[in-house]
């Protein structure tokens, strides 16, 4: 199997992410060195497991790897409450151990979701991410923060929480829509924009024909990204400086898909390249960076055929101060200032508070206009 592997060096805490294509198939070879009784704990939802789930438990079958499974609703509206409780309450009755090892099967909801249940039960079992969207495999299965949503906004409640290992099987990446896949690119070009001008330039380069197909391309473009945000994660765990980064664009973001309800107008892949086009629309009026570089983010977009402006967001929508009010609520808020991840340049992006408030509402005036 062709592939590559990327070190997480947490201490006690460390985990490798290995990406290859076929890693479904060699699962059981893969987790069978974690486990201290053949049997895991599978949480997956209903799309990936009609897709993946044979193919999943053939690979732990070959190793004599018994698997208990639990399949969720899809989608952002997943990440609440009550399936959070349904999901411990299912491990307790199923009698998952402290030394058990729990799988989350799917995309960035059910890794969320799942692995802040491992976080809570018992105060902490091992889980394993295998990650079946591109998205997942880029951003959400690295780096440990899981959790929930709430009303007044998106994962307000949650814990770090490290999986022991990351199987990113890129072959069943072939199996996502056409939508799905571009979604979980706004996070690849995420990494760019944030801290990597050649990986974007890149990207420029090769985009079109990693959207179409070319495994080996995907797999770099995985690597590349999981690189980076390992690289991040291992300077600032618990997001109280340079994490922070891996926000670019979510600021906004995460106002749009509360005012979206977290349904399928808006995926969180979509809500990021918008609200990087966003970001860099600010930094640009702000004097930040040139003038070129909001035209060529979207110019980018654009090739990869994603959504890049809030007038690509059907449906009614608040007004610039009621997406305010929703961003007031985002994580980043840090005594009472809201922060943002803004950009001299492209690869070049930095954390601050100081943003006129009306800056941002004439950005968001000027998008919601275009609609």
């Amino acid at each position: 199997m062709s592939g590559a592997i990327v070190h997480v060096p947490l201490g006690a805490r460390a985990y490798e992410v290995r990406i290859g294509s076929g890693l479904l198939d060699r699962a059981g070879a893969e987790i069978a060195p974690l486990l201290h009784r053949p049997r895991v704990f599978v949480v997956t939802e209903s799309r990936v497991a009609g897709l993946h789930l044979e193919a999943l438990k053939a690979g732990l079958r070959a190793r004599g790897i018994a698997a208990e499974v639990l399949t969720l609703p899809p989608g952002e509206a997943t990440k609440n409450w009550p399936h959070l409780t349904q999901v411990v309450e299912w491990l307790l009755k199923k009698q998952a151990e402290r030394r058990d090892v729990v799988v989350a099967f799917g995309g960035g909801v059910i890794g969320d979701l799942v692995g802040f249940a491992a976080a809570i039960l018992r105060r902490g079992v091992r889980f394993v991410q295998l990650p079946t969207s591109l998205l997942a495999q880029v951003d959400s299965s690295v780096g440990g923060k899981t959790g929930i949503n709430s009303p007044l906004g998106k994962n307000l409640i949650g814990a770090f929480h490290q999986p022991a290992l990351v199987l990113a099987d890129i072959g069943v990446l072939g199996t996502l829509s056409p939508r799905d896949f571009r979604a979980g690119y706004g996070e690849v070009a995420k990494y760019g924009l944030l801290g990597d001008a050649d990986f974007f330039e890149w990207l420029e380069e090769n985009g079109p024909a990693l959207a179409k197909g070319d495994e080996a391309l995907r797999l770099e473009a995985v690597r590349r990204s999981v690189q980076m945000k390992a690289d991040i994660v291992v300077r600032d765990e618990t997001e109280q400086g340079d994490r922070a980064l891996l926000n670019l664009g979510h600021t906004f973001c995460h106002a749009l898909e509360a005012a979206t309800g977290y349904s399928d107008r808006l995926l969180h892949g979509e809500g990021v390249a918008i609200g990087c086009a966003l970001a860099f629309e600010l930094s640009a009026r702000l004097g930040l960076c040139s003038q070129e570089d909001p035209s060529r983010v979207r110019a980018h977009l654009a090739d990869m055929g994603m959504k890049r402006d809030i007038a690509d967001i059907e449906g009614d929508l608040p007004d610039a101060d009621g997406l305010l009010a929703l961003m007031a609520q985002d994580k980043k808020v840090l005594d009472g200032q809201l922060r943002f991840i803004l950009a001299r340049g492209i690869g070049d992006a930095f954390v601050t508070a100081d943003v006129p408030r009306e800056a941002v509402r004439g950005v968001l005036e000027d998008a919601l206009s275009a609609r």
